[in-house]
């Protein structure tokens, strides 16, 4: 399995794989449009030709950044793969500069065993929050908050 940067041609594969979860509460549903307009953000895993993980990170400031849709395939969870990807996560804030990665999260006990910690929503930047706007759950959002120093 190669974990690299996304292409264009991982796009749909990138939103099925989100929505699957989305579907189920887990995650926000992507739309195409908008995976491609921050496909640079991605790094996807793939093997055969089949994404079978995806991670994103997306600079808030010159310190901050969010790790979000991370999402694993049914059939590779539990392979250690959800970590990997966080690990090319890591990487890629650190080649950009970042020096702090946040992510909204249901899964903390992951975060935490990748050295993570939980913090205070509210302490977060205010342009945080531009996506919930669109989330069904903005006015009751049961989502973590977890933060790492790389």
């Amino acid at each position: 399995m190669t974990i690299r940067p996304a292409r264009v041609e991982d796009c749909p594969q990138i939103c099925d794989l989100i929505n699957y979860y989305a579907e189920r509460g887990r995650m926000l549903h992507r739309s195409r449009e908008s995976v491609y307009d921050s496909l640079r953000e991605f790094h996807v895993a793939e093997r055969d030709g089949k994404v079978l993980g995806c991670v994103a990170v997306d600079v808030f400031w010159a310190d901050l950044a969010e790790v979000k849709s991370l999402a694993v395939s049914p059939e590779a969870r539990g392979t250690g793969l959800g970590r990997r990807l966080v690990e090319a996560a890591m990487q890629d804030a650190r080649r950009l500069g970042v020096t702090r990665l946040f992510a909204l999260t249901y899964e903390e006990a992951f975060f935490r065993k990748l050295g993570f910690e939980v913090i205070q929503r509210d302490t977060l930047p205010e342009k945080v929050w531009r996506e919930c706007f669109a989330c069904p759950k903005a006015d009751a959002c049961d989502e973590i908050a977890v933060m790492r120093t790389i």
